[in-house]
């Protein structure tokens, strides 16, 4: 019998902590973050994580685990969500894996590789990207076409880090990009998963966004960035996730604050939607739920998901 798991996915800044944090307790659940930079210990601000109050209420797991100068792969995330899904469920308890890196949940959820079993190749990634700057991102996109078509007529020119990524699987293993993706059709699921989908109006959505960003600021997300530099190079992994990277420019005295603020903003909405593009067109969401705009349809949520816990 396959383990029952709850997963909630959805764009930044749609609720889901809070929505995590209130199935937990209703469910005797314990929650995974299916998040690619919270993993790193002292990225706190930029990347949303649930109070230390909350995580005193509620177990969370693969949050402050590693040091942000290593490296944090789709394939380390599976091998710890598996064994994570195991141990909760032998405790009786509901495993809830969080988060909005629709790599990891994909991967998860089909045992889709997605290349994971190739390792970072860091001198390769730079040369890559050095590539796009000096000659566009668009003929980053072209090597790709010439290399795995299928992969490329999937992969939007404008996303690099996928790009690169593509191109990195296939320099360093000789395996195409886009064999790995089929792999998704090709197994089923590993889990009896019931997967909440989150969602809201854009314009509404795009608010929320611009909002959170401000209280970072208020928060002190400047300073943890600093904290951040001053520890890391910025070609670690860590540093470049949104919210970090936008202020390198801005501790070189390139950019103001002003600009690289509004560049987090801009850079977390774009974001945003391709999160809701890929869980839509990738995974099979058991129900879409707008709990931003009407709150009440929670309750109906949660009789959906006793229900699933029942059969």
């Amino acid at each position: 019998m396959k383990e029952k798991i709850i997963i909630i996915v959805g764009p930044t800044a749609v609720g889901k902590t809070n929505l995590s944090l209130s199935l937990a307790k209703k469910f005797n659940g314990e929650i995974i973050s299916g998040d690619s930079m919270q993993i790193y210990k002292g990225l706190d601000i930029g990347t949303a994580k649930a109070t230390n109050d909350e995580r005193k209420e509620v177990t969370h797991y693969l949050i402050d685990e590693i040091d942000p100068s290593e490296n944090y792969t789709v394939a380390d995330f599976k091998s710890k969500a598996k064994k994570l899904i195991h141990d909760i469920t032998a405790k009786g308890k509901v495993p809830i894996i969080v988060g909005g890196t629709g790599l990891y949940i994909e991967s998860l959820l089909y045992n889709v590789s997605h290349g994971g079993q190739a390792e970072p190749n860091l001198t390769y990634r730079n040369s890559l990207e050095a590539f796009a700057e000096q000659n566009g991102k668009d003929k980053l996109w072209e090597k790709l076409q010439s290399i795995d078509p299928k992969a490329a007529e999937s992969i939007h020119y404008n996303n690099t880090r996928r790009v690169i990524r593509a191109l990195e699987v296939y320099h360093s293993t000789g395996q195409l990009f886009s064999s790995l993706q089929m792999e998704k059709s090709e197994k089923e699921k590993l889990y009896d998963a019931y997967v909440v989908g989150l969602t809201t109006d854009r314009s509404l959505l795009y608010e929320r966004i611009n909002q959170r960003v401000d209280l970072m600021l208020q928060q002190g997300l400047i300073e943890e960035v600093e904290t951040l530099l001053e520890t890391v190079p910025i070609t670690a992994q860590s540093v470049k996730g949104i919210g970090y990277k936008e202020f390198i420019p801005y501790f070189e005295n390139c950019i103001d604050l002003e600009s690289a603020t509004e560049q987090i903003k801009q850079n977390s909405r774009r974001y945003a939607k391709r999160q809701l593009t890929w869980f839509r067109n990738r995974l099979e969401i058991s129900s879409w739920w707008d709990l931003v705009q009407v709150p009440e349809q929670q309750k109906e949520l949660e009789n959906k998901i006793e229900n699933f816990l029942r059969m």
